[in-house]
C-alpha cells in the first residue's frame, strides 16, 4: 500500500497521529535511555562543569541539524514551509519567554520533555508537573493569558518571514552541516572526557534523530494531504495542551501533536521497563511541591511566548536556523544559567546537578 492508499482507508487524521506516535517512540526510548535535559546541560554549564549532560545535548543538537539540514539540501524536505520560517517571528517573545521558560526549567528541575519521560516511569512529581504546564500552555495560546501573551509577543516582530541565520549571513549551501559536524566533534570530546558509554551517546542521537523524523513525515503528509498539515516535528508546549483539549472535549480531532504525546509516554515506559528502571516516586514535602508547580506553570507559559520549549524552539526550532528559535534557546541558557546560580549553588550542592 502507498501512502496515498493508507489516507483512504485511515483517515487524513489517523494517519497524522500515527506519524506523531512513531515520532513520539523514537524521542521517548531515545530520552529516557540517554537522559537528555538541557536543564542538566545548563546546570553543568553554571557550575563551570561541562559534564555527560552536556555532552548528550550537544549530540542531539548536533544530530538534529545534521540530519534536518541534510534532508534539505538534498530536496527531501522544504524547511522554507515549516512553521519557522514561514511566517514572522517574535524576538521579544523569544527573549522574553526564553528568560521565564529557563526559571521554570529550574524551578521544576526538568523542561517539558523530560517531565512527560520521568512521568512514563512512575514519577508522580513530573506527572503533575507536566499536568500544570499543559493547562497554563492552554490558558497562554487561547485562555486567560493569551493577552499578557499576545502583547509580549507583538513587541518586536521580524519584518517578513523569520530570517534564517545562515542566510542572512550569506553563508554557502551546506554550512548548516559544517555547523552540526562542529558540534559533534564537540560532543564527542566532552563525552570522551567524562567517559560517557557508547549506549548513551548512541540514544543521544536517537533524540535528534527523532526531531528529523518529524520533519520528514510531517512535510510527507503536507504534499500528499488534501487538507492543510503543519510542516513541523517535536515540541511539548503546543501538542501538551493540543493532548489536554483533545482529552476533554468531543470537537477535538486527530493531528501528529495529539499523537505525539503518548507516543513519547509509551516509548518512555517501555524503555524504562526493560531496563528495570520503572518506581514510583512522589514528593519531599511542601515547599518542594510548590518550587516544582510554580517552575512548571512559568515553562508553560514561557514556552507558548517563546514559540516553543527546549525541545520545539530549542532543537526543532534550531534545526532550521530559524533567528528567533537560536535567541529563545540562547535565552533560556542564561535565564537558567542565573537561576542556577542564585537560587540552588550552595557548597553541598555544588558537585552535581540536582534531579527530579
Amino acid at each position: 500500500m502507498d501512502s496515498i492508499t493508507y489516507l483512504d482507508t485511515l483517515g487524513e487524521p489517523a494517519v497524522a497521529a500515527l506519524a506523531g506516535v512513531l515520532t513520539g517512540i523514537i524521542f521517548g526510548t531515545s530520552a529516557e535511555q540517554s537522559e537528555f535535559c538541557l536543564r542538566a546541560a545548563a546546570v553543568e554549564v553554571a557550575r563551570v562543569s561541562l559534564g555527560p549532560r552536556m555532552a548528550v545535548w550537544l549530540l542531539t543538537f548536533s544530530t538534529a541539524l545534521l540530519w534536518t539540514q541534510g534532508m534539505h539540501l538534498f530536496g527531501i524536505i522544504d524547511l522554507g514551509t515549516s512553521r519557522w520560517l514561514s511566517a514572522p517571528g517574535t524576538l521579544s517573545g523569544a527573549i522574553i519567554g526564553g528568560a521565564v521558560f529557563g526559571v521554570g526549567m529550574i524551578l521544576a528541575r526538568g523542561c517539558p520533555g523530560r517531565l512527560l519521560v520521568l512521568g512514563s516511569t512512575g514519577n508522580l512529581r513530573a506527572i503533575l508537573s507536566g499536568l500544570v504546564f499543559a493547562v497554563v500552555a492552554q490558558m497562554s495560546l487561547h485562555g486567560a493569558l493569551s493577552p499578557v501573551r499576545e502583547y509580549i509577543s507583538g513587541g518586536w516582530i521580524t519584518s517578513g518571514p523569520n530570517p534564517n541565520i545562515l542566510w542572512e549571513l550569506g553563508l554557502p549551501v551546506g554550512s548548516g552541516i559544517v555547523v552540526a559536524l562542529v558540534f559533534a566533534v564537540l560532543a564527542l570530546v566532552i563525552a570522551k572526557r567524562n567517559t560517557v558509554s557508547w549506549v548513551t551517546l548512541l540514544f543521544g542521537c536517537g533524540v535528534g534523530f527523532a526531531v528529523a523524523v518529524g520533519w520528514l513525515l510531517t512535510y510527507a503528509l503536507s504534499q500528499i494531504s488534501f487538507d492543510p498539515v503543519p510542516v513541523g516535528s517535536l515540541t511539548f508546549s503546543g501538542p501538551s495542551a493540543d493532548t489536554l483539549m483533545y482529552l476533554l472535549s468531543d470537537n477535538a480531532v486527530l493531528e501528529f501533536d495529539v499523537g505525539l504525546i503518548p507516543g513519547v509516554a509509551v516509548g518512555a515506559f517501555l524503555s524504562a521497563l526493560l531496563s528495570g528502571r520503572l518506581a514510583w516516586q512522589g514528593w519531599d514535602g511542601e515547599k518542594s511541591m510548590r518550587r516544582y508547580l510554580l517552575g512548571a506553570g512559568l515553562m508553560g507559559f514561557g514556552a507558548m511566548t517563546a514559540g516553543g520549549c527546549t525541545i520545539g524552539a530549542g532543537v526543532t526550532g534550531g534545526s532550521t536556523f530559524a533567528l528567533t528559535a537560536w535567541v529563545a534557546l540562547v535565552s533560556m541558557w542564561v535565564s537558567g544559567m542565573i537561576t542556577d546560580k542564585l537560587l540552588d549553588q550552595r557548597p553541598e550542592q555544588s558537585a552535581t546537578p540536582a534531579t527530579l
